[in-house]
């Protein structure tokens, strides 16, 4: 079964309430995370993403594409990275995701369907 974990944070937040130690410590446990599931198996993808200041929301509006600066939330914190695995089951995701709560503080877990719902 593959989930996806999705990591939230303010990368410019971060810096001021986490001291440079604490940073270093983060990068080398997702580094090390990174290669404990990897050997496992379970990696199929997983990427950190830019500051959400170089994002762009596009809309439509009246046939019109709409491009604007910016995250489509207006929330001080926005999608800071996320991981794919394919684990045996939701537990042993839920596990995984587990790790990375005492540097995320909140992550959301989402199956990834192996193709769209039956209609």
């Amino acid at each position: 079964m593959k989930y996806m974990l999705m990591m939230f944070g303010d990368s410019s937040t971060m810096m001021e309430d986490h001291d440079t130690q604490w940073v270093r410590d983060m990068i080398q446990f997702m580094e090390s995370f990174n290669q404990e599931v990897n050997a496992s198996g379970e990696w199929v993808f997983a990427e950190g993403l830019a500051d959400p200041t170089t994002a762009k929301t596009l809309s439509l509006s009246d046939g019109q594409v709409v491009v604007t600066d910016g995250p489509f939330a207006e929330a001080k914190e926005s999608l800071a990275g996320f991981w794919i695995w394919d684990v045996k089951d939701e537990a042993r995701a839920i596990e995984l995701a587990s790790k990375i709560l005492p540097w995320a503080q909140r992550v959301e877990l989402r199956e990834v369907p192996a193709g769209p719902p039956e209609v």
